[in-house]
């Protein structure tokens, strides 16, 4: 749901290249771009793919209206012949990829744009920046879903980053099995389940921590959940019982040593007759820390700066070549760059996630040209989404982030057994090029 046209989020140079192509007259000329990612960030067994419904809503609003075709000739970054073009841009092409959600490793081609050069070459940086940011997004949360186990996470880091992005990460991290946001605005345009009671300015605001904890379950309920460390936190458990009684909903800890806290916190709650009152615990967590606190007494978790930070990780490093183009006769010819640790794969690619038996994956094959040849357990990953130009809806706005929380689920079922570990490592399963040439 884009406020805006977006088809000033791209880079200067993607115009000058729209330009040069004009004026030698190859713009027109009938491409393939790919997105794909060399490599995984060190350590980490799987990617995980977000952003490509934000793509398709941004796709909408990819217009160069008035404003926009003024700033470009005020400014002089294009000619006036390249105003001329972008007066009347459409994207008229085709657009494939891996569903969102989906699981992928290194040259998965995640997204592969079929039109003219130059409708593709100006839809790069908007595509990049969308695939890299909610992809190192997704691809953390994922992690810290398989550290959680059973118990759910809360997405929260909405102040650890800029407004936009932080509706973003709040998809991103739905998608990979989180089970909340406290980020309104993603609750609003995504249909995503929003929560949150109260931090300690509440309790600060008030005369007393009994007070602020009196008036928000006369506000809220005794379900709520009572943040007991403002001051002293086994007096903010006593006093939490004392106001809520024993239908208290949670307390929060999101202070000092996690594990040893929670556990003592559950037994006194256990003594006061709170056994259904449940522990949340917030502070600082990534996917080691809620793994460490796999023994202790928490119900839930609650991750903030390491989420939408990527866990260290910020981007997916995904690049967008060029890998198929006609030529002067007008036929298809494969292209790639050869340069020393940015190696691309030419050709157009057809993706295939060969299983065994039993459904668990095995291979990531890419076939080249031609889709692989599979049997009846394998599964052609590539789906359509844009045909001619006319966008697919089931994969935008809440429609779309449904389908892609599924698709991870089962995408993860998949997975051999140790993908869901944190040990560093290589991916998971490897990816093999098929070329029948």
């Amino acid at each position: 749901m884009w406020q805006q046209p977006t088809s000033l989020f791209t880079d200067h140079y993607e115009l000058t290249m729209l330009q040069a192509s004009l004026h030698s007259g190859a713009a027109h000329r009938p491409s393939v771009f790919e997105a794909f990612a060399r490599r995984l960030p060190e350590g980490r067994r799987y990617g995980v793919l977000a952003g490509t419904g934000r793509i398709l809503e941004g796709l909408k609003e990819f217009r160069f209206g008035e404003e926009q075709l003024r700033f470009l000739s005020d400014t002089k970054v294009v000619d006036a012949t390249t105003i001329k073009y972008l007066e009347n841009f459409s994207f008229s092409g085709n657009i494939y990829g891996y569903a969102e959600g989906e699981i992928y490793f290194p040259y998965s081609p995640v997204m592969i744009v079929e039109s003219t050069f130059a409708e593709a070459c100006v839809l790069e940086t908007f595509v990049l920046s969308a695939l890299n940011h909610d992809s190192a997004i997704a691809s953390a949360a994922s992690r810290m879903i398989a550290a959680a186990g059973t118990r759910p996470c809360v997405e929260m880091g909405s102040r650890r980053t800029h407004e936009e992005s932080a509706v973003a990460a709040a998809r991103a991290a739905i998608i990979a099995g989180f089970d909340s946001t406290s980020n309104l605005e993603g609750g609003h345009r995504y249909g995503l389940k929003t929560v949150g009671t109260a931090a300690h300015s509440f309790t600060l605001l008030h005369d007393s921590e009994r007070a602020a904890f009196q008036a928000q379950v006369d506000s809220m309920g005794v379900g709520t959940a009572l943040l007991v460390d403002t001051y002293d936190v086994e007096q903010g458990v006593r006093t939490a019982v004392e106001v809520a009684g024993s239908e208290l909903g949670a307390v929060r800890l999101d202070s000092g040593d996690l594990v040893e806290q929670a556990r003592w916190v559950r037994t006194l709650l256990d003594d006061l007759g709170n056994e259904n009152t449940r522990i949340m615990v917030t502070s600082d967590l990534d996917e080691y820390a809620i793994a460490s606190l796999q023994s202790a007494p928490v119900d839930s978790y609650g991750v903030g700066t390491s989420l939408v930070t990527g866990s260290g990780h910020p981007t997916a490093s995904m690049v967008y070549k060029l890998v198929s183009r006609h030529n002067d006769a007008g036929e298809f010819v494969d292209v790639a760059k050869a340069a020393k640790n940015k190696v691309s794969v030419g050709g157009r690619k057809y993706a295939v996630r060969q299983l065994d038996e039993r459904g668990r994956a095995t291979e990531e094959l890419i076939g080249i040209g031609e889709i692989p040849e599979t049997d009846a357990n394998d599964r052609v990953l590539l789906e359509q989404f844009v045909v001619n130009g006319e966008i697919n809806n089931d994969f935008t706005a809440a429609s779309g982030v449904r389908r892609a929380v599924k698709r991870h689920r089962d995408s993860i079922k998949e997975m051999p057994g140790t993908s869901r570990r944190l040990q560093r490592g290589e991916p998971v399963i490897p990816t093999r090029f098929i070329d029948e040439d």
